[in-house]
Parts: structure tokens; C-alpha cells; sequence
């Protein structure tokens, strides 16, 4: 008897869920809808006036107007230039954060559109075009669109919303704190105390209306290095009565191409180590005496991070001694890999797909880049989803990458970054 009593109750309460769930699905299509034209006009505003990490002023000033026209009391000057606000449902419930970058990129835009960015900022001390080369611009007003149907219906929404505008994703300034670890650094998970994180991403590889996420590694974590590299200066005519910094830096950038090819188990999950610069130097006819040279590291497996940045130190260090030079090595901390806990994972993909439409879901492949959404994962449950950017008709593998002056993504696109937010946070509160 108590068993069909059981049985008879989560049958109950699954068709109670089912029931809202449609429910809100109309609602939020006709909102998502009526809200898109304002959601494109914003996002061509912050694209045209783009700013770089930790320099979001302009950008945190009219995030936050905006929410106080449609009726919140916003939160500025989070972790320099974030901005914070609540919604407090009409019903008890669990608190929800949802998540969007704001910053640009110090790169100049070749796009031809009306609303293309001519702004100008400081970077590495010298003035540099801005551009917003990733999508943060799509990501924020996307955010700014929830914000505004949260609202409108914030009596039926059973529990909390947090919105977190969140700026220096990219990386703070030389010297500064900044990003997903001071916002966390400065409490924004609590007060009230968020049970869950979501978060998005847009593509200039996926079509628009596609819809992509995976459990667990879904970008990698990103660590960057310098190899600083002393020898002995010669002239270059009898290199032999020196030590020669750039023959080994030569040999240890070989060498380290065997820390992925011949030490990390590949099929446990990918890792990139790749040498992106080298200054050492000033003529034709002299061997140098210091060299240093810049890289990333980039994993999906916590262990593999470990075992690569083992491999890295070894190699380097033991290919320079073969060379008599001397050798520091210098691994700094960068972003953890984003990791979608796997049972929130399956909590909500049925959320992910009803988003996103019959046949519009995909488990993505992993990605080897790095997103600082992976600091809120290492202190609550979070799912990091992407979302199509490239324009009906274009060919994908034909579209321009990502931090590059012709990266472009479709105003289209944010649609189903609305439906998918609005759902997520919705579904999740009713269930929980």
C-alpha cells in the first residue's frame, strides 16, 4: 500500500512538473519573442562600445541602468566593474545564479556592420583598439533580456535569481585581480547563498538554433608558462666560446612536443602545450646571453594537468642542462577546467533539449579553450552550455575563429540563449 502510495505521488508530482514546465514553455516563447528586438538593439549598443578587462565602465553603467528601468536595485562595483542583482521570486524556493561576461578584446574589427566597435583602450601601456572578438556583447544582453521576463513575471517564479555581470573573463590587467575569482572573492555566491550556476557561451562554429553542452570537461583548464633561458654571450663567429640561449630554446621547444605526444594517456582526455613567443636577441652576428619564451597548457583532466606540468618543468630542465645554460621555469595559475557536475547535468538536459528543439541538441566534443566560469563550478554545482552564432546559409568551417578582427556571430543566435536561461532557471527552481 505505502509502495503504491509512492508510486502514485511521484507520478503526481512528475505530471505536476510536466504541466508547469509547458506551461512556462509558452510564456517564455511568446516573452523571448516580444523581448529579442530591444535584446538586438542592446547588444549593438555594447558592441559599438566595447571595453577591455576591468575597464568595463561604460559598459557596467548602462548594465545598470537598465536594470533599474525595468525595477531592480543593482549591485555596482563588484570585482571593479561587475554588476549584481536579485530577483526574489513570488514563492519560496532555491536560489539560482546565472552568469554573463562583459568584457572586449584589445583587437581591431574588420567586420563591416553599422554598429561596429571604434573604440580605443590601454593595454600593456599602449593604446589599442577594442573590440568584442568573443561575443561577450551577445552573452550580457542575452542576460539583460532574462533579466527584464524574469520580471515581468518574478510573482510566479518559485525562489531566487541571481544575475551576475561579471567582467575580466578575458584576463585582468598585469598586476590586478580580477574576473570569476574576485567576484567570488567578494562574496557573490552568498547573501543570499546560490545552490546552482548556469552559464552560456556563443559560437561562431555552430549554427544558429543549435544547442550544445556535455557532462563533465567541457573546456579546458588554461595555464600559461615563460621558460627564461640564461647563457653565456659570444660572438656570433665562434659560438663555441659561449652558450648558446636560442639553440637550447630551439631543443626544448622540440622536446616539449613529446610531453603530449609521448607521456599524456590521450584517450583520458585531451592536453595542448604550445610555445607562443620568443624575444632574444638584437643582431645578425651575436649570440645573445638571455632568452625567454612564453606558452600555453591546456587539459581536461585534473591529473593530466598535474602530469603535463610535471613533464614540462623535466624536459625544459634537463634539455637546458644538456646545453650548460641555466633555467627558470615559471608555471602561472590560470583557469580550472570547466567542469559540468554530472548529475545537475542530468537534471537539466531534458531543460537543454526542449530549449533548444527537436534535433537542435548535441553533445559537444570538448573544448581546449578556457573559460573562467570554471571558478564559481569549484564551489557549487554549474552547467556551461554553448549556443549557435553563425548565420543561417554560412558554412561553419568557413567562418572566422574567435578573438580575430573578422569573428562575427548572428543577432539571431541570442534567441535560444533566452529560451535556454529562462528555462534552465525556471525548471530548476519548480523541481527543487
Amino acid at each position: 500500500m505505502n509502495l503504491m502510495k509512492k508510486i502514485l505521488t511521484l507520478a503526481l508530482l512528475s505530471s505536476s512538473i510536466l504541466a508547469f514546465s509547458q506551461t512556462f514553455d509558452k510564456q517564455i516563447d511568446k516573452m523571448v519573442n516580444g523581448t529579442e528586438k530591444q535584446v538586438i538593439d542592446w547588444r549593438h549598443w555594447f558592441h559599438e562600445n566595447a571595453e577591455l578587462s576591468n575597464r568595463e565602465f561604460k559598459t557596467a553603467e548602462r548594465i545598470a541602468k537598465i536594470l533599474r528601468e525595468i525595477g531592480y536595485e543593482p549591485q555596482t562595483g563588484v570585482a571593479k566593474t561587475g554588476v549584481v542583482a536579485v530577483l526574489k521570486g513570488g514563492k519560496p524556493g532555491p536560489v539560482v545564479g546565472l552568469r554573463a561576461d562583459i568584457d572586449g578584446l584589445p583587437v581591431k574589427e574588420r567586420v563591416d556592420i553599422p554598429w561596429a566597435s571604434k573604440r580605443m583602450g590601454e593595454y600593456n601601456g599602449e593604446q589599442v583598439p577594442v573590440m568584442h572578438a568573443c561575443g561577450h556583447d551577445t552573452h550580457l544582453s542575452i542576460l539583460l533580456g532574462v533579466a527584464k521576463m524574469l520580471w515581468e513575471m518574478k510573482d510566479q517564479v518559485p525562489g531566487t535569481v541571481k544575475l551576475i555581470f561579471q567582467p575580466a573573463e578575458e584576463g585582468a590587467p598585469a598586476g590586478e585581480e580580477g574576473g570569476a575569482e574576485l567576484m567570488i572573492k567578494e562574496q557573490v555566491l552568498k547573501n543570499p547563498d546560490v545552490d546552482v550556476i548556469f552559464g552560456l557561451h556563443i559560437d561562431a562554429f555552430t549554427p544558429v538554433g543549435t544547442l550544445r553542452s556535455r557532462p563533465e570537461g567541457i573546456y579546458a583548464a588554461s595555464h600559461s608558462f615563460r621558460i627564461d633561458i640564461n647563457g653565456k654571450q659570444s660572438h656570433g663567429s665562434a659560438p663555441w666560446s659561449g652558450t648558446d640561449p636560442i639553440v637550447t630554446a630551439a631543443q626544448i621547444i622540440n622536446n616539449l612536443q613529446t610531453v603530449v605526444s609521448r607521456n599524456a594517456n590521450l584517450i583520458t582526455a585531451p592536453a595542448v602545450v604550445t610555445v607562443g613567443a620568443i624575444h632574444s636577441g638584437n643582431r645578425s652576428n651575436i649570440i645573445p646571453e638571455n632568452l625567454y619564451m612564453l606558452g600555453t597548457i591546456r587539459t581536461l583532466d585534473p591529473e593530466m594537468t598535474d602530469l603535463v606540468h610535471k613533464r614540462v618543468r623535466e624536459v625544459a630542465t634537463k634539455t637546458a642542462e644538456s646545453n650548460n645554460a641555466e633555467i627558470t621555469i615559471t608555471i602561472d595559475k590560470g583557469n580550472p577546467v570547466t567542469y559540468n557536475d554530472p548529475s545537475l547535468y542530468e537534471q537539466m538536459l531534458p531543460t537543454l533539449k526542449r530549449a533548444a528543439g527537436a534535433g537542435k541538441y548535441e553533445v559537444m566534443k570538448p573544448i581546449t579553450g578556457g573559460e573562467d566560469f570554471s571558478y564559481y563550478q569549484k564551489e557549487i554545482p554549474g552547467l556551461f552550455f554553448d549556443i549557435g552564432g553563425c548565420p543561417p546559409g554560412k558554412d561553419p568551417k568557413t567562418v572566422a575563429d574567435h578573438h580575430t578582427p573578422d569573428f562575427y556571430v548572428d543577432d539571431t543566435g541570442m534567441n535560444l540563449g533566452m529560451k535556454a536561461m529562462m528555462r534552465l532557471a525556471l525548471d530548476y527552481l519548480k523541481n527543487n
